[in-house]
């Protein structure tokens, strides 16, 4: 089943007196429990695809189905609580609130959700600092953490939310190789424990090689799909086919 379908979207971007097109007609499916890598230079468009993906921003032309539901017309109260339901997220920046602990960071995009009590919240809290190895950091607030520990504050708040989808952009991008090759371990580690697809937007050649699904794009087109499956990778030309399948997920 198609988690994610994105079919023949087109984005502009007005620049002074001129529209960028940053994607040309790009469609996608991405099975459920993929580990994807869109992978493409400076100014691609996988930045631009990743956001619209995650509901950060509209297509200019044609549509984003999220597990099978159109977002097209929804208000920004509507879009807001389907990424809260959703959709986890992940920054290269890692986008902590520096005044809050790894705790409360943890908790924080739980508390619009009239759904999960008080006492959920604590114990996915818990639950969540432990998967990642930070229990013990539970108290910490940012400042106090290194990157590495701060990218997996990050990677528990994705998780709180038992997303459908985790979106990561550039995650290991300021982080030393050794934490970034622990960090993609335990994202894929989660991945196939939990089935939760993960999507990221990078120019890491580890996550590349770590990953069984492969989108390359370039000047906002899909150029490029690559399919892991037993027998290695199969790559298939997009620019001579119509659509991309993200297929059914070897793990």
């Amino acid at each position: 089943m198609s988690v994610v379908q994105v079919d023949r979207v087109v984005k502009r971007y007005r620049l002074g007196e001129q529209d960028v097109v940053a994607l040309k007609r790009v469609s996608l499916d991405i099975e459920e429990g993929v580990f994807m890598a869109i992978a493409g230079p400076s100014g691609s468009g996988k930045s631009s695809l990743l956001n619209l993906i995650g509901c950060i921003d509209e297509p200019s032309e044609g549509r984003i189905l999220i597990d099978g539901q159109d977002v097209a017309g929804h208000t920004p109260d509507e879009l807001a609580d389907l990424r809260s339901r959703t959709i986890g997220f992940i920054f290269q920046t890692f986008n902590l609130l520096p005044v809050l602990t790894a705790a409360e960071n943890v908790e924080y995009p739980m508390l619009r959700r009239a759904d999960i009590d008080a006492a959920e919240r604590s114990k996915r809290v818990k639950h969540y600092l432990e998967v990642v190895g930070l229990a013990q950091y539970a108290n910490r607030r940012p400042n106090q953490l290194s990157g590495g520990q701060r990218q997996r504050v990050a990677i528990a708040r994705a998780l709180a939310i038992h997303p459908r989808i985790v979106l990561a952009d550039e995650p290991t991008a300021n982080l030393d190789r050794k934490t970034g090759d622990e960090i993609l371990q335990l994202m894929r580690a989660i991945n196939k424990q939990t089935g939760t697809t993960f999507i990221f937007s990078t120019h890491d050649k580890r996550v590349m090689a770590m990953s069984n699904r492969l989108v390359r794009i370039e000047d906002g087109e899909i150029t490029i799909l690559g399919i892991r499956n037993s027998s290695g990778w199969t790559y298939v030309n997009e620019r001579r086919r119509n659509r991309g399948t993200a297929g059914e997920v070897q793990q």
